[in-house]
């Protein structure tokens, strides 16, 4: 069967809501403006919805040369932050993403006031500067691999048919965005992904480097931020290797120029 982009993915904010395109440009830490900004707390030790599951409740867009940040309860409720760090205050903090930490640019107390309004405790909106250098897990990306916020690698693939496998076996099913992919594809059988290499969408190319361990954010129901036990609790039972539940593929880009790809275009396992 022939192998198809079907969905493209942007979360602008670590663990804020995404966005749904038809086309992204690729870059080397990920698509452009795929978590180039984090929340953290004063000290600079970055929160995502691990910590507050309301942060799935704060949409994001956007509108050049702006993000804009929204409640999605109260969707005229929002903020406009400049796209070019080059706009922000010139103020820099050390944060810290898992075992890294990075140089970050404080974005404006109106941002911080905005969402740590809607998050009920003190917080920073900071964005990465154009010059960071944080390097994708070194124990399985090559070297020269960089990554934005993500948690370690720079780009997440999903095929539809693991999905569809994953809620035949759910009383109640559970949609892609549960899973925060930034690529989704069909045309496989269920968790082939879990073996691609080399491939290329369009003209761009990429390559797998070791399934993805999921997390507890898997439970929260994106619209309504509330908690369960799956799909976890059945993913534990066919999809657990060593201490990790295993779904989808973290992927890495090995281009030589930047480009875009589109919904719709071939994937070619190479």
């Amino acid at each position: 069967m022939k192998l198809e982009l079907t969905d493209i993915y942007i979360y602008p904010v670590k663990s804020l809501a995404g966005i749904r395109l038809t086309e992204s440009k690729v870059e080397l830490r990920g698509l452009q403006y795929d978590r180039r900004w984090m929340i953290t707390d004063p000290s600079g030790q970055f929160i995502t919805q691990r910590e507050i599951p309301a942060m799935a409740q704060i949409g994001t867009v956007i509108e050049p040369p702006y993000l804009v940040l929204f409640d999605r309860n109260a969707p005229n409720d929002r903020i406009a932050i400049p796209l070019l760090s080059s706009d922000y205050a010139d103020s820099e903090i050390d944060v810290t993403v898992w075992d890294d930490d990075v140089v970050a640019t404080l974005v404006g107390d109106e941002a911080d006031e905005w969402l740590s309004e809607k998050l009920d405790q003190p917080v920073h909106l900071v964005a990465m500067p154009a010059a960071a250098q944080r390097i994708a897990d070194p124990r399985f990306a090559p070297e020269g691999q960089y990554v934005s916020f993500a948690d370690g690698f720079p780009f997440l693939l999903i095929g539809t048919a693991s999905l569809d496998d994953l809620n035949s076996r759910l009383a109640q099913p559970v949609p892609m965005n549960r899973f925060r992919p930034n690529l989704v594809f069909s045309g496989t059988a269920a968790y082939d992904e879990d073996s691609f290499g080399h491939f290329k969408i369009g003209e761009q190319h990429f390559q797998g480097v070791k399934p993805c361990g999921r997390c507890m954010i898997t439970t929260i129901d994106q619209k309504t931020a509330a908690k369960g036990a799956e799909p976890l609790k059945t993913l534990s039972t066919y999809r657990m290797e060593g201490k990790k539940i295993l779904f989808g593929q973290n992927v890495i880009w090995t281009g030589n120029e930047e480009g875009v790809i589109r919904v719709g275009e071939e994937i070619v396992l190479l």
